[in-house]
């Protein structure tokens, strides 16, 4: 069954539409999307079509699409708080333009790993702000996880921290990150994931800050080669429902919606955490290499980029507090 449905998730991506299907006797559709195929967002999806399904006796079909199919990250954004969309899921830097607090998580060298980044984004003190800062603007918070470190790639591969001066990468968009490129000698450039393959093919770009979430399903290896891992960014991803669609819907299947995906939640977490090195390895049997910097680069890496957070943030109140709140529970956690 599982694999399966992976086999469909992956199709859909082709095209093919294969889990698009008509909603039969369902008395509401949800349009499920995300920018990513076979992934831990992937994963997260399929579970929460079946557990949905199931727990409202089918009243809700929920149809997953992956790989972008519904539009580029704007779009579906977009979408969602229209209602045209009803739940899209991405990280968190994409949802900047909607509240510039999401863009705190984009700060270097906030967390120390993935699994510190988890404890934190996921204390009760802190994850209930997270799921609400959108709400006003029509997205309903639903679920998190921390999907894993976001690292470089370029076509002429990083191999040394001056090797980031000049390039051009690509990255979400967030204040932060273009603060991070330019302590690093690099330039920042905001770009849909949907548009980096033709982008690195044409030259557009050098290179892009990615996770092998990313590297692996959409066969990077055939334009870059090397990885370089610093782990100074943690990547945090956030499921958000269209508030306007789930205010249409009989008060019974609003909180089905939403308890079914905080209750997927940890498991989601878990099957994120544990898929990393398995999508590292994949990478390397790709033909792809895994380059960490050196000690003395990455001793010169944490020197530069760890006031970055505090100097952006600084000049906008409201970003900076929360800025301070997830830095305390990084530091509880």
């Amino acid at each position: 069954m599982r694999n399966a449905r992976i086999v469909a998730a992956i199709a859909a991506a082709l095209g093919l539409g294969i889990l698009a299907t008509p909603a039969g006797a369902a008395e509401y559709v949800m349009k499920f999307g995300i920018p990513t195929v076979n992934d831990a967002q992937n994963h997260y999806l399929l579970e929460y079509k079946d557990a949905l399904e199931k727990a409202s006796n089918g009243r809700i079909e929920v149809q997953v699409y992956p790989a972008s199919q519904l539009g580029a990250i704007p779009v579906e954004i977009q979408g969602v708080q229209l209602g045209s969309i009803q739940a899209f899921m991405a990280p968190v830097d994409f949802f900047t333009g909607i509240d510039p607090r999401f863009s705190v998580f984009a700060a270097p060298m906030l967390f120390k790993d993935e699994a510190q980044a988890a404890k934190a984004i996921h204390d009760p003190a802190l994850e209930p702000k997270i799921l609400a800062l959108a709400e006003s603007k029509g997205l309903v918070g639903m679920a998190m996880m921390s999907v894993g470190a976001s690292h470089y790639a370029a076509k002429k591969p990083i191999l040394r921290l001056s090797d980031f001066k000049g390039k051009k990468l690509r990255i979400n968009g967030s204040e932060l990150e273009r603060a991070k490129m330019a302590k690093l000698g690099a330039t920042g450039i905001a770009m849909a994931l949907s548009e980096v393959m033709p982008a690195l093919d044409q030259g557009v770009i050098d290179g892009t800050i990615s996770g092998f979430a990313v590297f692996v399903p959409f066969k990077m290896n055939t334009l870059v080669h090397v990885v370089t891992v610093t782990n100074d960014t943690m990547l945090i991803s956030i499921a958000m429902v269209s508030k306007r669609w789930l205010d249409g819907l009989p008060p019974d299947l609003q909180k089905l919606v939403l308890e079914t995906g905080k209750k997927l939640e940890p498991e989601g977490q878990a099957f994120a955490l544990d898929i990393l090195k398995k999508l590292q390895q994949q990478w390397i049997d790709m033909g792809g290499e895994v380059h960490p910097l050196p000690p003395e680069d990455m001793a010169e890496m944490r020197r530069l980029l760890t006031p970055v957070g505090e100097e952006v943030t600084k000049s906008q109140p409201a970003v900076h507090d929360f800025y301070e709140e997830v830095r305390a529970a990084a530091a509880k956690n």
